[in-house]
């Protein structure tokens, strides 16, 4: 969906070296009142979640080799002969996005950050990273969905605002394939193992509560659903902007694009604008800017977010 922008993005202005950006986003972290962190695809790809490359030949060379993709979003949309090879395809998917264990310590690097404030998460990431590295989930909110979870696929009656824990199914679509799961949930091919691309029939899954085949629990047209738990992190992540409306609020954007521009981008613009004791701070390589009308209370840094956090940690 095409969200107009009422902002014209200012990419440019006074020069200010890394260093002297990093001191001021410090200091502002500390003094803080709270810290809103709106999280994007950007984050996920710094900690390591890259989709392409050595990590998708690893897990993905026979599809690769069969249907001559290369990379797992392309995967993700390809339209399959079979729901067992449906699944064969997004059990290795979810599984090493949702329970392997995170790339790297990205994630807890940041929580060091905030730990020791009052803040909240907004994100649009849906491998629950967050959760997985210590944040509070009490403090967090996913608003595009989550890989650890199914929904049907024809919501209704007493699916329609239901969603489904798949851990257990996604397991044993895993081992059924061929794999044994290490105890950090790593994947592992036995030696002499053939690895399945499909999965048994068996474990095709259906809803309990209406029959219809399951699906994943991602924000990708209007059947998505939005259940209990999304709705009361919903009302939580408002309920703590309401609280802090006036005092001195950090929004700190990390690797958030244009894509959905109008789930974290705009409203941090909107919110910093209202509040004078705000400050902005964009986190994006390549592409960090802000609304023209709060240059003056922004920090936009166009670098790795590694090493921004690292800096930050001094």
């Amino acid at each position: 969906m095409y969200f107009f922008n009422p902002y014209t993005i200012q990419t440019s202005g006074p020069t200010m070296a890394f260093e002297d950006k990093i001191d001021i986003l410090r200091q502002k972290l500390i003094d803080a009142d709270a810290v809103v962190i709106g999280a994007g695809s950007g984050l996920s790809t710094a900690a390591g979640y890259t989709y392409t490359g050595e990590r998708f030949d690893k897990y993905f060379s026979d599809f690769s080799k069969k249907y001559e993709f290369s990379d797992m979003y392309s995967g993700g949309f390809f339209p399959y002969q079979t729901m067992a090879e449906f699944w064969g395809f997004w059990c290795r998917y979810i599984w090493i996005n949702r329970y392997a264990p995170i790339p790297s310590d990205l994630y807890q690097r940041i929580l060091d950050l905030v730990k020791d404030k009052d803040y909240f998460v907004l994100t649009t990431n849906v491998d629950h990273c967050f959760q997985r590295a210590g944040f509070d989930k009490h403090r967090l909110f996913y608003t595009q969905g989550d890989y650890g979870l199914f929904q049907s696929s024809e919501p209704q009656g007493a699916s329609a605002a239901k969603t489904y824990d798949n851990y257990d199914i996604i397991k044993q679509m895993i081992l059924a394939e061929g794999y044994e799961i290490g105890d950090d949930y790593s994947l592992i091919i036995p030696d002499g193992a053939s690895i399945k691309m499909s999965v048994p029939e068996e474990l095709v899954p259906t809803c309990s509560d209406d029959g219809e085949l399951m699906t994943t629990n991602l924000r990708c047209d209007d059947s998505f659903v939005e259940d209990a738990g999304w709705h009361k992190a919903a009302q939580r992540y408002n309920d703590f902007l309401r609280r802090h409306e006036g005092l001195k609020v950090v929004y700190l954007e990390l690797g958030v694009g244009m894509n959905t521009p109008a789930i974290i981008k705009f409203p941090f613009w909107k919110n910093t604008e209202k509040n004078k004791n705000a400050l902005y701070a964009c986190v994006n390589y390549g592409e960090a800017g802000c609304s023209e009308n709060i240059v003056k209370r922004s920090v936009c840094i166009d670098a790795d977010i590694n090493a921004v956090v690292d800096a930050l940690k001094g």
